[in-house]
């Protein structure tokens, strides 16, 4: 009978061993071990692996990509406009031993340091800047949040600002100053278009001055416009040369 026991306590021993012993990481994992406190050079996974109860310590690690939501900043822009900015930020651990041993919590430190160099660069730059070269300061913030957290093993592959909230007062202002800037443009078309009908005019002037009958034929073209809308009055053109012999004679007298 108490060899029975025995036989029971050591296959219950056995299999506590094994559930401790045995570890699983999917393809997504890697197990970072550390005996006795020290850390082992090669994390475990994916896969089956055995540990050794007591003395081995694993510590999982997520090799998926992961989102980070950048709380929203307030920010003073170069050209000193305050504006509320968030972005979002997507990062994955390269490195799981320095994920554990360099950083406490990797996901509070890259969020910190997301926030810190958001609200800086930002300031570095107008607001023109920031609503009309979003991919440049993406960039500027991937490659420097990126750099930051390299030493923690993570590698940061996009940086996105993903909104921008201007303060009334200047939305307004930017309104104003996009209307202004499309009557400038008007304007400016439609001197462009009395400069072209001025330099065609110019031309006609020239060939008309070559060519005197060009002249007798506009005058009769005239006429045939005017009668075709059924006017009452009709203007008949006269050459100045047939008025000059009355306005001499005016002059004499």
């Amino acid at each position: 009978m108490v060899a029975v026991y025995v036989i029971a306590a050591v296959a219950l021993v056995v299999v506590l061993f094994l559930f401790s012993a045995i570890k699983v990481a999917r393809e997504y994992e890697r197990g970072v071990i550390f005996r006795l406190g020290r850390l082992l050079p090669n994390p475990k996974g994916p896969g089956l692996f055995i540990l050794i109860p007591v003395i081995d310590r694993m510590v999982k690690v997520d090799l998926r990509t992961i989102t980070l939501n950048v709380p929203p900043q307030e920010v003073i822009t170069k050209d000193n406009v305050p504006v509320r900015v968030n972005a979002v930020a997507y990062f994955r651990i390269i490195e799981p031993k320095a994920a554990i041993v360099q950083i406490e919590n990797f996901m509070v430190a890259t969020s910190q340091i997301s926030q810190t160099t958001l609200r800086s660069v930002l300031g570095q730059h107008v607001l023109d800047e920031l609503l009309s070269e979003r991919d440049k300061i993406n960039a500027i913030l991937q490659q420097i949040i990126d750099e930051a957290t390299a030493p923690w093993g993570i590698k940061v592959s996009i940086v996105e600002v993903k909104d921008v909230e201007i303060p009334a007062g200047m939305q307004r202002a930017m309104a104003r100053q996009a209307e202004a800037e499309r009557e400038r443009r008007a304007k400016v078309i439609n001197a462009e278009g009395e400069y072209q009908a001025a330099e065609r005019l110019k031309d006609a002037a020239l060939v008309m001055t070559e060519q005197p009958m060009a002249l007798q034929l506009r005058y009769l073209q005239t006429l045939l416009e005017i009668g075709s809308t059924n006017a009452t009055t009709i203007v008949f053109p006269a050459p100045i040369d047939l008025l000059k012999p009355f306005l001499d004679r005016g002059d004499k007298s």
